[in-house]
């Protein structure tokens, strides 16, 4: 399981509002190998201020807000074994990595 969060409005204090995040189940992944995955994340609108940032997190658990992870692959209702997981984001002209976020402009 890969869950993106994006938390949207860091100010300058480093001090960040989770506005969305959103979830995909991710089977089987080869260390190493690209993959694409398109993550919903519903929608939302919100206005920057001058000085903030985006921040944006990739984690393989949430929980308890979405069911446990134990990177295993065995079945999350009756898994036992738990296993480290190693998130890999590439960004290189054969393999770059995206995040699209639509802009409204200001009327």
């Amino acid at each position: 399981m890969t869950e993106i969060r994006i938390e949207f409005d860091v100010d300058e204090n480093s001090v960040s509002l989770n506005v969305t995040d959103g979830i995909v189940r991710v089977r089987a992944a080869t260390p190493g190998e690209a993959a694409e995955h398109v993550v919903d994340l519903w929608s939302t609108s919100i206005v920057f201020r001058a000085g903030h940032r985006i921040r944006v997190q990739v984690t393989s658990s949430n929980f308890p807000r979405w069911d446990r992870n134990l990177n295993t692959g065995e079945p999350e209702e009756n898994a036992t074994t738990a296993r480290t997981a190693r998130q890999q984001l590439f960004h290189d002209p054969a393999r770059p990595s995206r995040i699209v976020l639509p802009v409204v402009p200001a009327p």
